[in-house]
C-alpha cells in the first residue's frame, strides 16, 4: 500500500474534486450526517484537521479544551463536543469550503513533519503521527461518503481503505475498552479489496480464535457507523465475532 501521508493527501484531493465547484445551494444540501449539510461536514473536517495540525506542532494553546485527551481515560462526550463546534461556527458556505481546503493541506504537512518516533495527543490519548494521519484518512473517507450521499452521487472506490481496515484491526483493544468490555483471544480479518483485482487483505494471526471475513468496504462502513454488520456481506466466526462486528470503530 502507498504511504499513509500520500494516501491522506489523495483522499483530500478526491473530496476536493467533488466539492470544489459546488454552488452554495449544493453546499447547503443535507448530508448523510443527521442535521448536517454538506457545508457542515466540511466545517467539521476543517475544525478537526486544524486541531490535529496544532496538536502535531505542539501548539496546545491553539487547541480548545476537550479536543485532545492528555490522560488515559476514555472520552464519552466527543460527539457533543464536535456537534457544538459545528453549531458555533456555521458560516458562509464558500468560506467553509476554503477553510477546509487550507486545513487539509496543513494537517498532512504537520503530521508528516513530526518525528516518526514521537507521540501526538488526540482524543483517544497519545499516538504515533502515522496513526493520527490514519484516523484523519478514515474520517475524511467516511465523510466523503456523507457528502456523496447528499449530492446523490456514488463514492469513488479506492484501495486507500486498506489503511482504514488496518486501523480498525489494530484498535480493537480500544474499541473493547470504549465499550467497557475486555477482548479475549486474537482476531483475524480477511477482507476483499474494493477494486477489480479481488485481492485479499489479511490482518492478524492465522490461528486467531475469531475471524471476520468479507468486503473491506463493508467493514470500513460498519466501523464508521454508516452500516450495520448484519445488513452487509461481512461474516464472523469465533467467540468474539459478534462483539467485534458490533463495537469496532475508526474514531474516538
Amino acid at each position: 500500500m502507498n504511504d499513509i501521508f500520500e494516501a491522506l493527501r489523495e483522499q483530500n484531493e478526491e473530496l476536493s474534486s467533488i466539492v470544489s465547484e459546488l454552488a452554495e445551494d449544493q453546499l447547503a444540501l443535507p448530508s448523510a450526517c443527521k442535521g448536517w449539510s454538506v457545508s457542515d461536514v466540511l466545517l467539521h473536517l476543517a475544525q478537526t484537521n486544524e486541531m490535529a495540525a496544532a496538536s502535531a506542532r505542539g501548539q496546545r494553546a491553539q487547541v480548545p479544551d476537550g479536543w485532545v485527551n492528555s490522560g488515559n481515560s476514555v472520552r464519552t462526550d466527543i460527539n457533543d463536543i464536535v456537534a457544538d463546534a459545528v453549531e458555533r461556527e456555521r458560516g458562509r458556505d464558500n468560506e467553509v469550503l476554503t477553510r477546509w481546503v487550507n486545513s487539509a493541506d496543513d494537517v498532512a504537512n504537520a503530521l508528516e513533519a513530526c518525528d516518526p518516533a514521537g507521540r501526538v495527543l488526540w482524543v483517544a490519548g497519545d499516538m504515533a503521527p502515522r496513526t493520527l494521519a490514519t484516523t484523519r484518512l478514515a474520517e475524511t473517507w467516511i465523510h466523503t461518503g456523507d457528502v456523496c450521499h447528499g449530492l446523490a452521487i456514488g463514492q469513488p472506490k479506492s484501495n486507500r481503505i486498506w489503511h482504514i481496515a488496518r486501523l480498525v484491526h489494530r484498535t480493537l483493544p480500544y474499541s473493547f475498552l470504549r465499550s467497557g468490555l475486555e477482548i479475549s483471544g486474537a482476531v483475524r480479518f480477511e477482507l476483499t479489496s474494493p477494486m477489480e483485482d479481488t485481492s485479499v487483505w489479511c490482518f492478524g494471526d492465522d490461528k486467531a480464535d475469531t475471524a471476520i471475513t468479507g468486503p473491506a468496504i463493508d467493514l470500513c462502513l460498519v466501523a464508521g457507523q454508516r452500516a450495520i454488520a448484519q445488513e452487509t456481506s461481512l461474516d464472523g466466526e469465533g467467540p468474539n465475532s459478534e462483539t467485534v462486528l458490533r463495537i469496532m470503530r475508526t474514531f474516538a
